[in-house]
């Protein structure tokens, strides 16, 4: 089992930055991507950024492209998402991501096996 465990959340104002970590415990000896998802209140879970194991290839939904940049240190079992330029609407609940199903789309949440509880992120104007 893997387990993840998000940081980084809080308020900043609109056209701030915050940075996001997800650290990984258990069994991180697998090659997962892995992958940032949102959510805000009365809204579907989104898929914002994705990336591979090695960090070679990364993802971005439009929202989050040119804003915010994915990476990742195996060395420490760490998944990072650097956000700048906040805006109100990126306000909601950032949740961490891993593993791969075959049958699903990367951008979807079945694809991955494991998730992390969360962190929120709240923009204000």
């Amino acid at each position: 089992q893997v387990q993840l465990v998000e940081s980084g959340g809080g308020s900043a104002q609109a056209g701030g930055s915050l940075k996001l970590s997800c650290v990984a415990s258990g069994r991180t000896d697998r090659r997962y991507a892995m992958a940032w998802f949102r959510q805000a209140p009365g809204k579907e879970r989104e898929f914002v950024s994705r990336i591979t194991w090695n960090g070679g290839y990364t993802y971005y939904a439009d929202s989050a492209k040119g804003r915010f940049t994915i990476s990742r240190d195996n060395a420490k079992n760490t998944l990072y998402l650097q956000m700048n330029s906040l805006k109100p609407e990126d306000t909601a609940v950032y949740y961490c991501a891993a593993g791969e199903r075959s049958g699903s789309l990367y951008y979807t949440s079945d694809y991955y096996s494991y998730w992390g509880q969360g962190t929120q992120v709240t923009v204000s104007s």
